[in-house]
């Protein structure tokens, strides 16, 4: 399962919402194995927002996101855009480092693959230790 952290050094989350960091580390995770395969430009983050919360920039960071068949997000913090967002993608929010995260979502994969089939009507997951 494809999944984007999104960081600004690729080994920790910011503060700040999802879709305002500068990347995403693109990872494949099964039960079993990760493998990094790529960093992405959030280039949605320079859509400037009319409004708090603008359906324009989480339009712009789902098209980034489902071009590399992203299916789960995980941020430590999601802005209100999130109930946009989660009709595309799990979104899990976690606190950890991208690496001890890596391990949590192998712990914790079934979960989030249940999560994902239940399509647009999803939640999120809270991971956060």
């Amino acid at each position: 399962m494809k999944i984007a952290f999104a960081t600004g050094d690729g080994k920790s989350f910011t503060n700040r919402h999802f879709g305002d960091n500068d990347y995403y580390y693109i990872y494949d995770i099964s039960e079993s194995e990760s493998r990094f395969i790529k960093r992405i430009n959030n280039t949605a983050a320079a859509i400037e927002e009319k409004v708090h919360a603008d359906p324009a920039k989480a339009k712009g960071v789902t098209g980034l996101l489902k071009e590399e068949n992203v299916k789960v997000v995980i941020s430590k913090v999601f802005g209100p855009n999130i109930k946009r967002i989660r009709k595309k993608f799990v979104c899990v929010m976690m606190n950890n480092t991208i690496s001890d995260c890596i391990n949590i979502i192998k712990e914790n994969f079934n979960d989030i693959s249940d999560e994902w089939e239940k399509g647009e009507g999803r939640g999120h997951i809270n991971l956060k230790n």
